[in-house]
């Protein structure tokens, strides 16, 4: 029971969708599906939050390596909570002045809006500037000319480089006419819009075809790898 009962949920809330999707006469099924499932994902928070207090405080606890950085997690989870779910510092709505909870927790200047804009954001600004040093070093290695396949992904990637930046017009603006279109920033453009959105495309396709075929296996009780690992 503990695998076949959520296999048929999952196969009779997949079917229900499809009818809703094709169907003028079950639209409503589909609506009170997407009920369901967003009352499924407010549980699914609630219990990725009590497993992440679950780990962390574990690993405090036992004083495994980087439980420092355990606590930092902990305590910023805790925060952003209580500020969020009690509006702390939030102003009444003017229409329900009355009501003290009645402001919106994200509005600007409250303190969950503070601590978004001036922690979340620039920590998150942090990352992805360090980001940028892992995804060159990567490169650097991965754009080793060292076959046909390397070179072609080398020259491409300096052509989209020097078009994206602004030396890329200083340096090929030299060009004469008669190879007019070859500068590189124009060549960059036509690489982005044509080969780059045919490989996004084909990928999409791809994604597509992929999809469909993980649903198909889903509804038909094929694959029921999203069941756990436990026997049958």
């Amino acid at each position: 029971m503990k695998r076949n009962v959520p296999l048929m949920v999952a196969i009779i809330a997949g079917y229900v969708m499809i009818l809703a999707y094709f169907s003028p006469y079950t639209e409503g099924w589909g609506e009170k599906v997407m009920v369901w499932f967003d009352i499924l994902a407010a549980i699914a928070f609630v219990l990725g939050g009590g497993n992440l207090l679950k780990v962390h405080l574990k690993k405090v606890s036992d004083r495994q390596a980087g439980w420092a950085y355990s606590v930092i997690t902990v305590v910023a989870f805790l925060v952003m909570l209580i500020v969020g779910l009690g509006k702390i510092g939030v102003h009444p709505h003017e229409k329900y002045a009355h009501m003290a909870w009645s402001g919106n927790f994200s509005a600007i200047g409250s303190p969950f809006w503070w601590l978004y804009e001036y922690t979340f954001k620039p920590l998150q600004a942090t990352i992805f500037a360090m980001l940028a040093f892992y995804v060159a070093s990567a490169a650097f290695r991965a754009f080793r000319a060292k076959n046909f396949e390397a070179i072609l992904l080398l020259g491409t990637a300096f052509i989209i480089l020097l078009g994206r930046t602004a030396a890329g017009p200083y340096i090929t603006g030299w060009f004469p006419d008669w190879i007019e279109g070859l500068e590189a920033d124009k060549l960059s453009t036509y690489i982005m819009e044509v080969f780059n959105t045919a490989g996004n495309r084909a990928i999409m396709i791809g994604i597509a075809l992929g999809t469909a075929s993980v649903s198909l296996k889903i509804l038909l009780g094929v694959d029921r790898s999203y069941l756990g690992s436990g026997e049958e």
